[in-house]
């Protein structure tokens, strides 16, 4: 994965089980918000899928579309486009109808200061969407933010454990769940909320972040000493199998990598692979924001990338210069300020 094109053709490589599933599955699939971090890998892997399962569903991609050229690609790569804010009740209501949507709008940088559109975005419109489809099947990304921060020993918050979200992104995002949820009791709408943290490419996340510090010479804070991470490959896999999983109430399901990252080992491991020795401050804390994915795994099986690989692939791809999203997770926050 040296390049834009083979990291999009890695990232939407539909493996044997997304394939079954999408053949399983009836009707077309609308991915809402597909035009953001995961939004175009996500609707290429659904294509991909589909093609492979025998074609017969469209995959209707929806989005504003800010970013130049990507509504033309995804067309010509075979997705229905539709350019829409679904903020606007008109433009809403005229999306056509699917039998399957994947909800992937959401809400969480610039959130201090002004925490009412957080609100809205994250906790108002999914009730919007989810009362235009209440007749479909909805998968709906979530975070791990709603959980608590939990000792380092603890194995992780399983979907049975409390939620505790902490600060307005996170707490907002515990709203989306519990707003679809009311739907689901309402309306019946069968619905599977996915609790994710953290997707990485070779783009941005967590590997992205660290990398970048080491190469600038700026010191990584320890103070959240342990993360998870998984391939986004992966999560858009389980995004969208989890559409037969929906359910009332709600199909809960952690999506992340089976390991605890320690910040400092993968640091070092990074910093080796790019010539570079990273500066550390601070100590590892007792407790870090962790979930536990047994169940999606027992499911879904694991990443089709190891935390091996994905640290060598960062290493590469930020050493040699490339392209990045510019958009650093702040997974070491504590205080849910984003």
């Amino acid at each position: 994965m040296r390049t834009i094109a083979e990291l999009e053709e890695r990232l939407s490589r539909p493996r044997d089980g997304l394939v079954e599933d999408l053949g399983k599955l009836d009707g077309d699939i609308m991915v809402l918000g597909a035009g953001g971090k995961l939004g175009p890998s996500l609707v290429r892997l659904a294509l991909n899928g589909i093609r492979a399962a025998g074609g017969g569903k469209r995959v209707i991609a929806v989005s504003r579309f800010s970013e130049p050229g990507l509504a033309q690609a995804l067309g010509d790569e075979g997705a229905t486009v539709v350019a829409a804010d679904i903020a606007d009740e008109n433009a809403l209501r005229e999306l056509p109808d699917a039998p399957n949507v994947v909800f992937l709008v959401g809400a969480k940088f610039g959130t201090e200061g002004r925490e009412h559109a957080t609100w809205f975005t994250n906790a108002y419109l999914p009730g919007r969407v989810a009362d235009r489809f209440s007749g479909s099947r909805i998968a709906a990304l979530s975070t791990g933010n709603v959980y608590p921060l939990v000792p380092v020993t603890s194995g992780g918050s399983t979907e049975d454990s409390r939620t505790g979200p902490v600060g307005d992104y996170a707490m907002s995002c515990l709203g989306r769940e519990r707003v679809l949820t009311h739907f689901a009791a309402e309306r019946g709408t069968p619905t599977a909320l996915i609790r994710l943290n953290y997707a990485v490419e070779m783009r941005y996340g967590v590997l992205v972040d660290l990398a970048q510090k080491i190469v600038a010479g700026q010191p990584i804070d320890l103070t959240t000493g342990q993360a998870n991470v998984v391939w986004q490959g992966y999560a858009n896999e389980v995004t969208l199998r989890s559409l037969l999983l929906a359910s009332d109430p709600p199909y809960v399901l952690n999506v992340t990598g089976p390991e605890l990252v320690s910040v400092r080992q993968a640091a070092v491991d990074l910093g080796r692979r790019l010539g570079r020795e990273p500066v550390f401050t601070g100590e590892e804390a007792p407790t870090a924001l962790l979930s536990n994915a047994s169940r999606c795994h027992g499911l879904f099986g694991y990443p089709d990338l190891t935390l091996a690989e994905l640290v060598e692939h960062t290493a590469r791809w930020v050493g040699d210069g490339g392209p990045l999203l510019g958009k650093p997770t702040k997974f070491e926050r504590r205080d849910g300020a984003f």
